[in-house]
């Protein structure tokens, strides 16, 4: 390790990121055009050294530069003596300069009106916008759940990058304040190195079409196994029907949710229950609300596993309270009382606030005992 790169880890320097593709590939093709009025210009400088060289017998250099000043028509005169056909010839670069440059303007103005080079450029930007995050959603396929799912995610501070085929995409961006997006097709693995999708939390595919969410998933976790990646990305999918949920677990979807089931769920709740339901509206989807509810993943490494629920004092030292315990198996405890054993790789349901809740988290992560519990 060189001097720089350790005064760089010293001063926690970070060389900031590059995306997985480069679109300067994508940009030479439409450059194709530009090819004949270069060569052009290469060779009127070329034949205008010469004729200069030959015709009035000037220097090299000379003639390079009586030649460049004629050709580009910038008028600064004759730099020496120049023979009736010497000016002939003058004439005629410099009619041959205005006809080449002339070509090249169209051709750009042409290229721009086009708008694929400032597309691929844009492009460009945007990657290296997206190659920024880390443990982001990619988010599938613009709708009215995705404009829900990004305005929650949003309000958590949570980053995203959406990606849509069509066309249209470039106006919803603006229209919703999308600050990463992709018009690309999302199931393509050349998209997935687009959105940067090997330091994505997970992927959320909410497509009305089933076989979308079908060849998504399918496309991620084959995206996983080529690119050996150390952690499965969390997919979340959505389906109309109860075989179409099966279907898309067993693809490989962790969370696969029914509109028309939760819908039902909601509708029910609010008919038998209605204050209930008035709570829980409060409860999970205000975002002034105060308190928080999350679900911790207890370490194997963990000094809590194996000991009683009542000796972790979670509520004193961190004011959160355990209201479910889910077993490795899947078992679910709720409103677990003190002597209820924390097991390796259980998952807690902690509620309070969310500040509490992450100092908790770093409880649950220590391997040795708490200095915080000697006070309790």
């Amino acid at each position: 390790m060189n001097l720089l790169e350790r005064i760089r880890k010293f001063l926690h320097w970070e060389a900031s990121p590059k995306p997985d593709v480069k679109l300067l590939p994508e940009v030479y093709p439409h450059l194709k055009v530009f090819r004949l009025p270069l060569i052009l210009t290469v060779l009127t400088m070329m034949i205008g050294t010469i004729g200069f060289v030959v015709i009035d017998d000037f220097s090299l250099m000379d003639a390079i530069y009586q030649t460049g000043i004629t050709f580009t028509t910038v008028g600064f005169g004759e730099i020496a003596p120049v023979s009736d056909a010497g000016r002939i010839f003058t004439i005629t670069l410099i009619i041959s300069g205005f006809a080449i440059f002339t070509s090249a303007i169209s051709i750009l103005v042409s290229e721009l009106n086009r708008g694929n080079i400032i597309a691929i450029l844009k492009e460009r930007r945007m990657l290296y916008d997206i190659a920024r995050l880390k443990k982001h959603f990619v988010v599938c396929y613009h709708n009215d759940y995705t404009l829900e799912v990004t305005k929650q995610l949003k309000q958590n501070h949570i980053p995203f990058v959406v990606i849509d085929p069509r066309e249209e995409i470039y106006k919803w961006a603006e229209e919703y304040n999308y600050p990463t997006y992709l018009k690309a097709e999302p199931h393509a693995e050349l998209t997935m190195l687009k959105a940067h999708l090997a330091s994505a939390k997970g992927l959320i595919t909410l497509s009305a079409s089933m076989s979308d969410n079908i060849a998504l998933i399918a496309s991620v976790r084959l995206f996983e196994k080529e690119h050996f990646l150390p952690r499965p990305y969390y997919v979340i999918s959505s389906a109309e029907s109860v075989t179409d949920i099966e279907k898309l677990k067993k693809l490989g979807a962790d969370t696969v949710v029914s509109p028309t089931k939760l819908t039902a769920q909601r509708v029910s709740a609010m008919a038998s229950r209605p204050e209930m339901e008035n709570l829980l509206e409060e409860f999970l989807y205000k975002s002034d609300n105060p308190l928080d509810m999350e679900e911790i993943v207890v370490p194997k490494y963990s000094w809590a596993v194996l000991k009683k629920l009542k000796e972790t004092h979670f509520r004193q030292i961190t004011n959160t309270s355990v209201i479910g315990i889910t077993k490795k198996d899947g078992k679910f405890l709720s409103m677990p009382k003190g002597d209820v054993l924390i097991t390796s790789e259980c998952r807690l349901l902690i509620i309070g606030n969310l500040r509490d809740i992450n100092v908790t988290k770093e409880l649950l992560r220590k391997r040795d005992k708490p200095k915080e519990l000697k006070f309790v």
